[in-house]
């Protein structure tokens, strides 16, 4: 999905954030229960995909234009507990400056 077929379900936010949520190549979609996806405070942030290289099996993916940089996909596990970044190292969170240089600048 582009990054302007993304803005138009997006829901515009205040500003954008210094940080952004990246999801790697290493994403293994939790086995169908990923705890990114519960503990991201933004609804339709995080959402799972299906994997192009296992189609069987889902990643996940994150919408950029909502994505406000708070690292709780990374830090929020299981009953409360605490998580030193996702169990897959999955998620990287990388400068705005970083993701605009590479996927094109974000609208907002």
């Amino acid at each position: 999905m582009s990054v302007a077929e993304k803005a138009k379900r997006s829901v515009k936010r205040k500003r954008k954030p210094k940080i952004l949520a990246v999801i790697n190549d290493a994403c293994t979609g939790c086995g169908g229960s990923p705890i990114c996806v519960t503990e991201c405070p933004v609804e339709n942030c995080m959402f799972e995909v299906q994997n192009p290289d296992a189609p069987f099996f889902n990643r996940v993916d994150v919408d950029p234009l909502l994505c406000i940089g708070c690292k709780k996909c990374t830090s929020k596990g299981p009953m409360d507990t605490y998580l030193e970044g996702c169990p897959w190292d999955a998620i990287d969170m990388i400068p705005l400056e970083e993701y605009e240089s590479t996927y094109g600048e974000l609208p907002y």
